[in-house]
């Protein structure tokens, strides 16, 4: 994130602002004598509509000079995540032009550095550069962003969610040819090295010798046999916590035996998008220098088909001994987590919180506006849908109770990875990984069905959105009050 940030504590004359060509403006109904202000009433006139009618829909009125203004409405009773989408639809408008540079004035006096900062990360989240392959493409950055009417206020965990989730979402993009396991593992290399991660990796030969049967069984059927579980640590100063963070790293997604139809193989590049986000994570709590230390796991591998992919009816041993009855092969994900939940377990953190586009059974639940988690303490999962809602990222929690894993009972071994009957397939996925985690760690399962939302989300513009980032950050920093 490179723009250039202008703090000007007086609020601009009507000259000043025709020497730009792009405003966002936050006003209220209270705002009197402010730039521009007959052009603005005579467009709610024309409208029907009143200054605090701005709170539900922008406005724009277009200068003489060429500029633009798009007029959103303070309030109070905005929560986070009405307040990015507000804010969103209006800096929609001046994006369309890719403008380089870009003021916001903002009008109440009292307003409160949460709408600054919201502001400012909807305006530079949206104007990152993200992947783009075509011929020709010109990739514009906002380059220069002027905050007008307020004093300096502290931004500096808003660049770094900025920054988190640009990563997240050019990850996730990027074609699957262009992100097979070993060049996703360079890749967290280059990064563990630019934030001074702890780095480690584990590759088949040394998964199979631990026993990881699980992982092990999904990535047999690529070749090159190159999935790998990634171990990063990231260091803080004076903290005694430690949090685990877990990546579902699938880096594409054919069902294996169970091949997808075309219609829902389509987009399984972006099934390492838990992983992705895991890795926003790290990079937004390094660079935002959070009190608290992090485990990173991510289990990045391929499910391919083949002579040696596992199938139908094949029994597995994990890395725990658990036994697994395979049941449907496009169930992959929850054995390359079984083994990595393990292994994360094992180092005795304080919480373990993975990430993962798991179910469709979620999406169905869920729809693409909400997340879900699943949690084997309650507390943890409460503490999940507030930190949704302070976030803007918003999430609903799903039961966790024991008797749902008798729809996995095998007759040959420990557990069934699934069942083909239907049902609750989120929750029994989540009663399956459960099985997995050791030492009573406490453990929050992040089922990621907002990942993708056509238009946009929140904040967030692209299809592609990130989601997870803003809000595993403010989960660490909740764990870390607690």
């Amino acid at each position: 994130m490179n723009a250039k940030i202008e703090f000007i504590k007086n609020i601009p004359s009507e000259q000043t602002l025709k020497k730009s060509l792009h405003h966002l403006v936050i006003v209220d109904s209270r705002s009197t004598k402010y730039p521009f202000e007959a052009l603005l009433k005579n467009k709610l006139k024309r409208a029907g509509k009143k200054l605090a009618d701005l709170s539900k829909a922008p406005i724009t009125t277009e200068l003489d000079s060429g500029g633009i203004i798009s007029w959103i409405g303070h309030s109070y009773h905005l929560n986070p995540f009405q307040m990015h989408t507000l804010i969103r639809k209006g800096f929609n408008i001046l994006s369309q032009d890719k403008p380089t540079k870009i003021s916001i004035t903002f009008l109440p006096k009292d307003i409160k550095d949460s709408w600054v900062n919201a502001c400012v990360y909807v305006s530079l989240v949206n104007s990152q550069v993200l992947l783009n392959l075509k011929k020709g493409a010109k990739n514009v950055a906002l380059k220069n962003l002027i905050l007008a009417g307020i004093s300096k206020c502290d931004l500096s965990k808003t660049l770094a969610l900025v920054n988190g989730n640009t990563l997240t979402r050019n990850l996730t993009i990027t074609p699957p040819n262009n992100l097979t396991p070993t060049i996703y593992k360079t890749k967290v290399k280059q990064l563990a090295k630019q934030y001074k991660w702890a780095y480690k990796d584990y590759n088949m030969t040394q998964l199979k010798k631990l026993g990881a049967g699980a992982f092990v069984a999904v990535g047999q059927g690529s070749e090159p046999e190159d999935a790998v579980i990634v171990h990063l640590k990231h260091t803080s100063k004076n903290s005694k916590k430690t949090i685990a963070l877990v990546g579902k790293g699938i880096c594409f997604d054919t069902g294996g035996h169970n091949l997808k139809p075309a219609k829902y193989m389509s987009g399984m590049h972006e099934d390492m998008n838990g992983s992705a986000v895991v890795l926003g994570i790290m990079q937004a709590a390094t660079e935002a220098k959070l009190p608290v230390n992090i485990d990173c796991w991510l289990a990045i591998a391929q499910n391919h088909i083949g002579p040696k992919a596992y199938k139908q009816n094949d029994v597995v041993t994990a890395l725990n001994g658990l036994s697994i009855e395979i049941v449907h092969t496009d169930a992959e994900g929850r054995m390359v987590l079984a083994d990595t939940l393990t292994m994360a377990s094992r180092e005795k953190p304080q919480a373990i919180i993975d990430f993962a586009t798991l179910t469709g059974c979620m999406h169905v639940a869920m729809g693409d506006r909400y997340s879900g988690v699943i949690s084997n303490q309650s507390d943890l999962a409460c503490m999940a849908v507030g930190a949704g809602a302070e976030s803007g990222e918003r999430i609903s929690a799903f039961p966790y109770d024991e008797d749902f894993e008798e729809d996995l009972e095998s007759q040959i071994a420990d557990i069934k990875q699934c069942n083909l009957e239907g049902g609750p397939d989120h929750i029994h996925a989540a009663r399956f990984l459960g099985r997995f985690v050791e030492n009573d760690t406490p453990w929050l399962h992040v089922d990621l069905s907002s990942s993708n939302r056509k238009g946009g989300l929140g904040a967030i513009s692209s299809d592609v959105n990130g989601f997870g980032v803003s809000f595993g950050i403010k989960m660490l920093e909740n764990l870390i009050k607690k």
